[in-house]
C-alpha cells in the first residue's frame, strides 16, 4: 500500500513536470510570434501616448490664449474707462472756481493717462504672447498630424503581421488555459513568478552537459541525481529556475565526445643510451 502512495506521488510530481514543460513550450513559441512582430507593438504604444501629449499641450495652449484675449478685453475696458473719466474732468476743468481744483483735476487726467499706457503696455505684452502662443499652436498642431499618420501607418503594418498569426496565437492560447487547468494553483503561480523574473521567460529548463539550461551554472552530481528520480520538484540554486530531466520530457542526452588522451612515448635512459651506442668495428 505504501509503495502505491509512492507510486503515486512520483507520478504526480511526473506529471506536473511534464504539464510545465509543456506549458513552457507553449509560452516560448507565443514569444516567438511576438518577437515576430518586433517593436511595433511599442512604437505604436509610444506614439499613442506622444499624441496624448500633443493634444494635452494644444488644450493648455488653447487656455492660455483664451485666457490672454479676455485679459486684453478687460485692458481695453478700462482704456475705455479711463478715457471716459479724461473726458469727465475735462469738462469740468472748464468750470472750475480756483486754482487748487484745477491743479487736483490735472492731476486726476494725468493718473487716468498712465493708467491707460500702463493698459497699452499691458496689451502690447499679452498680444505678444499671444503670437508665440499662436506659432506654439501650429508647430504643436504638426507635430499632431505627423504622429496621427506615422501611427495609422505603423497599426497597418502591426496589422498585417498580426493577422497572419492570429489563428496560430489563438490556437497555442487555447491549449496553454487547458493545459493551465492541469496544474495545481501553487504550482502555477510559482511558474509563472518564476517565468517573470526570468530574462528569456524560461521558467523551467533541462540539464544540459551537467548545467543549468537555463543560467549554465554547474549541477552537483548528487543533485542532477534527485532531478532524474523525478520525487519533488527542483529548482537551481543559483537563477531559480525549475529543472527537469530531459528524458522525461523527451529529449534525448546530448552525446559526449569522448577525446582519446594524449600519450608522449618516453625511451628510458638505458634504451637511449644503447640507441646512441655507436656500432662495434669489424
Amino acid at each position: 500500500m505504501a509503495t502505491e502512495k509512492k507510486n503515486d506521488i512520483e507520478r504526480s510530481v511526473e506529471e506536473r513536470l511534464q504539464n510545465l514543460y509543456q506549458l513552457q513550450s507553449y509560452l516560448s513559441e507565443i514569444d516567438r510570434i511576438k518577437t515576430l512582430r518586433g517593436e511595433l507593438p511599442n512604437e505604436v504604444k509610444d506614439l499613442e501616448d506622444e499624441i496624448i501629449r500633443y493634444q494635452t499641450r494644444l488644450e493648455k495652449y488653447q487656455e492660455e490664449i483664451k485666457a490672454l484675449k479676455q485679459f486684453i478685453a478687460k485692458k481695453n475696458g478700462e482704456i475705455a474707462e479711463h478715457k471716459a473719466m479724461i473726458a469727465q474732468y475735462e469738462e469740468q476743468i472748464n468750470n472750475v472756481r480756483n486754482n487748487r481744483e484745477f491743479s487736483f483735476l490735472e492731476k486726476e487726467k494725468e493718473f487716468q493717462g498712465l493708467e491707460i499706457e500702463l493698459a497699452e503696455k499691458n496689451i502690447k505684452e499679452a498680444n505678444e504672447k499671444l503670437e508665440v502662443k499662436d506659432q506654439e499652436v501650429v508647430r504643436a498642431q504638426e507635430g499632431l498630424t505627423d504622429n496621427q499618420h506615422i501611427l495609422e501607418d505603423k497599426k497597418k503594418e502591426l496589422e498585417a503581421i498580426v493577422s497572419e498569426t492570429r489563428v496560430e496565437e489563438e490556437n497555442i492560447r487555447a491549449k496553454v488555459k487547458d493545459l493551465e487547468q492541469k496544474i495545481d494553483d501553487y504550482t502555477l503561480a510559482a511558474f509563472k513568478r518564476i517565468r517573470k523574473n526570468a530574462r528569456n521567460g524560461l521558467a523551467i529548463v533541462t540539464v544540459q552537459r551537467d548545467a543549468c539550461g537555463g543560467c549554465f551554472n554547474r549541477i552537483p552530481p548528487q543533485r542532477q541525481l534527485e532531478i532524474k528520480m523525478h520525487r519533488k520538484v527542483i529548482v537551481c540554486e543559483y537563477c531559480g529556475r525549475i529543472m527537469v530531466d530531459g528524458a522525461l520530457v523527451g529529449i534525448a542526452p546530448e552525446p559526449v565526445k569522448e577525446t582519446a588522451p594524449k600519450t608522449t612515448r618516453r625511451k628510458s635512459a638505458k634504451a637511449a643510451a644503447t640507441t646512441e651506442e655507436p656500432a662495434p668495428e669489424a
